[in-house]
């Protein structure tokens, strides 16, 4: 039996082991949706906004979820117009 062909040994991570399933990307993405999470969850008091003339009743955690969608859509933009 060849080296190659053999089922034996130890997993490493190119092989599906559990040193695939923990890179360091997979735990900043869990570390920062746990946070976003608990963001969330501290922020859920109304606030009120004026959008110009009316005036809207929102969640504080969906105001500046919205600002930053907004704010990301326009430093996005501004980026692609450079290049």
């Amino acid at each position: 039996m060849s080296p190659k062909s053999s089922t034996g040994g130890s997993a490493s991570p190119s092989k599906g082991g559990v040193g695939a399933l923990m890179t360091p990307g997979r735990v900043t993405v869990a570390v920062i949706a746990l946070l976003t999470l608990v963001f969330i969850f501290e922020n859920t008091r109304s606030t009120k906004i004026r959008l110009l003339i009316p005036e809207v009743t929102v969640p504080l955690w969906m105001a500046l979820l919205g600002t930053g969608l907004i704010g990301a859509l326009c430093g996005a933009f501004f980026v692609s117009r450079r290049k």
